[in-house]
């Protein structure tokens, strides 16, 4: 499997091994151990989700604030979707700047987004299933989320009249929002 840092520091795009063959494919979707090589330090997922979402649908942008802030790695199982990623550590010189990946079935990327990101997606695809690791438990209590269609983010979501839930349709506006992390 390749790790490849996206051009926001810490920010992982995981390319398994793919073995292809008349029966099918096998590929190595983790390894704790070469992950924790490449990130240089130890990591453990303790929940894992997933979704299906309809094409046209945007869930996010969300977080979990400290002290049950999540570290996620995300993927596709079947269909597409963009992939958003939003820097919020103060102290990062690329806070507010997003990374934006395109993951699917197809391409089998995943992305890891560790603690202190915004995170969100787009589905490109009718009944797109999204599965993603978390390194914390869901504490309703921590979350918050940051408006979707922020001007100040002016993130492209690659769809047209986007399906969004109704809590989403409430998310802080980028520009009021301060961060936890």
């Amino acid at each position: 499997m390749n790790l490849t840092p996206c051009s926001i520091p810490d920010l992982i795009l995981i390319e398994p091994q793919v073995f292809e063959d008349s029966r099918g494919y096998f590929m190595e979707t983790f390894s704790k151990q070469k992950f924790e090589d490449f990130i240089g330090r130890s990591l453990l997922f303790v929940q894992d989700n997933e979704s299906m979402s309809n094409k046209g649908v945007v869930r996010g942008l969300h977080f979990q604030a400290p002290p049950h802030a999540q570290g996620k790695l995300v993927r596709v199982i079947k269909g597409s979707v963009l992939d958003v990623a939003v820097d919020i550590r103060t102290n990062s010189p690329t806070y507010g700047e997003y990374v934006a990946i395109e993951l699917s079935a197809k391409n089998k990327r995943q992305l890891y987004i560790p603690e202190g990101f915004l995170h969100g997606f787009a589905t490109l695809e009718d009944q797109t299933i999204f599965s993603y690791k978390c390194t914390d438990f869901y504490a309703p209590q921590s979350e918050g989320s940051v408006a979707w269609n922020d001007k100040d983010l002016n993130i492209d979501w690659l769809v047209d009249s986007p399906l969004v839930s109704a809590k989403d349709l409430e998310g802080t506006p980028f520009g009021l929002f301060k961060s936890p992390f």
